[in-house]
């Protein structure tokens, strides 16, 4: 594996959490950051003793997002890997949402991938190094959502993976990875009941999506195994949406 070192947002909850746990298994420096401190701090404490460094970031705020970037990328100049995971999830449709609710959804789910995909990219490059970018989207992103907000920001994300597959070429990779209804998360926890039975019903496979099996996925796409892939879109659906 020739990345060393790995940025992942969100990293305190859910797949972010999982993917910690794995990069770390399999020998990686993680630099995590998430805007839940009382998770990160569970997160340290879990892995004591293990290369692991912890920051508090909003990556919904451009501000908080350099103060991060400043600080990891002076202090780790030999980052490669970048996955972002942080997302919001507010289950409601359009009609209940209000404009700050709308920007802030769009800011973290968008923008917040797009300033932190550039300024690592232009770190990477300006290094003459090889790197990957790997982002979390959703089946939602393809096929729609109840909530069309996370609809539409799950749809960008997966257009901003394919635009900088091309705008980081040839020494940036950038994929994708599109989940379907992952358990034991915070999605999992407020999507109505029948919305649930609606997605285990058009699962071709058994068992549940569990967050350790979308990290998996993350983790390919950060090796070298996956080498000749930029701009895929990577389902971990269990086939609930076949196309």
């Amino acid at each position: 594996m020739s990345i060393q070192k790995v940025i992942i947002t969100g990293g305190a909850n859910g797949v972010g959490r999982a993917l910690v746990r794995r990069c770390l298994d399999d020998g990686q420096t993680v630099i995590a950051c998430d805007i839940d401190e009382p998770a990160l701090k569970e997160l340290a404490a879990e892995h004591e003793g293990r290369p692991l460094e912890v920051h508090t970031c909003d990556v919904g705020s451009h501000e908080s997002v350099d103060a991060f970037l400043d600080v990891v990328l002076a202090e780790h100049p030999d980052v490669r890997g970048l996955v972002n995971n942080a997302g919001l999830y507010l289950g409601q449709p359009v009609a209940a949402y209000d404009d700050a609710t709308i920007d802030r959804v769009i800011d973290v789910n968008v923008k917040g991938p797009v300033w932190l995909s550039r300024r690592f990219a232009e770190h990477v490059i300006a290094a003459g190094e090889r790197g990957a970018i790997v982002n979390l989207a959703s089946v939602a992103g393809e096929v729609g959502s109840s909530d069309a907000l996370y609809g539409t920001v799950k749809a960008g994300v997966i257009g901003l993976t394919k635009s900088n597959a091309m705008n980081f070429a040839p020494l940036v990779r950038v994929n994708v990875v599109s989940p379907g209804l992952i358990i034991r998360t915070a999605i999992a926890d407020r999507i109505p009941d029948y919305r649930y039975a609606e997605y285990k019903r058009q699962e071709q496979l058994d068992g549940d999506i569990t967050p350790e099996a979308v990290a998996a996925v993350c983790a390919y796409l950060l090796d070298d195994d996956s080498a000749l892939m930029t701009g895929a879109v990577l389902r971990a659906d269990n086939g609930c949406y076949p196309r």
